[in-house]
């Protein structure tokens, strides 16, 4: 199983925000050192640039997972409001006496 997919919805959105600035940012820092010269600087650039683009395809092929799985879950629900209109209904009527109770007794 996939442990990308045990992740809650807010859980894997804040990851991928904290990737994207994790991935910007060293990107500046190899812009920074584009002038720095030397066997080792130039070693330690190249595995930094190939990182960064496995990372960059890693993250596309996770912000796709997201919104593949966001339109599953919206044609299921539309699948299941379309075959039980009753139920939603009501379930929908639920929840809305529900919040108006609870905003009511502020």
């Amino acid at each position: 199983m996939d442990d990308s997919a045990e992740l809650e919805p807010m859980t894997k959105e804040r990851l991928l925000a904290d990737f994207r600035t994790v991935v910007a940012d060293a990107e500046e820092l190899l812009k920074a050192t584009a002038a720095q010269t030397g066997e080792r600087i130039s070693a330690a650039r190249s595995r930094v640039e190939a990182s960064l683009q496995d990372a960059r395809v890693k993250l596309a092929d996770m912000e796709q997972g997201v919104v593949d799985r966001t339109r599953e879950a919206a044609r299921a629900t539309d699948r299941y409001v379309h075959e039980h209109p009753w139920q939603s209904v009501g379930v929908a009527a639920s929840i809305g006496l529900l919040l108006g109770l609870l905003i009511g007794r502020r």
